[in-house]
């Protein structure tokens, strides 16, 4: 089954599905700053575009684009910055 997902009032959309190996989402951030939580561990491939994310525990942030991935752990934060649309794939491991 298919479930939607929307946040930032739409600005952030998903399509979350389940495979053998388990949960993953596909979506698209538009531009802007958003701060997401997580419950579990997430491994985040950058699909097109290019997402600037400050990940737990560090006060910098780092530039991702097509093709690159970044993990956060479960129960932890992170900020991103668009300055345009971007599409990922979130996996939940």
């Amino acid at each position: 089954m298919i479930s939607a997902n929307e946040y930032f009032g739409g600005s952030v959309k998903s399509l979350g599905y389940q495979t053998a190996a388990g949960k993953s989402t596909v979506g698209v951030i538009n531009e802007g700053e958003y701060e997401f939580g997580t419950s579990q561990h997430e491994i985040m491939t950058i699909v097109e575009g290019e997402l600037n994310v400050q990940l737990p525990g560090s006060e910098d942030f780092q530039l991702y684009g097509q093709g690159q991935t970044f993990e956060v752990p479960a129960n932890a934060s992170f900020k991103v910055q668009a300055s345009g649309p971007v599409s990922y794939l979130c996996q939940y491991r």
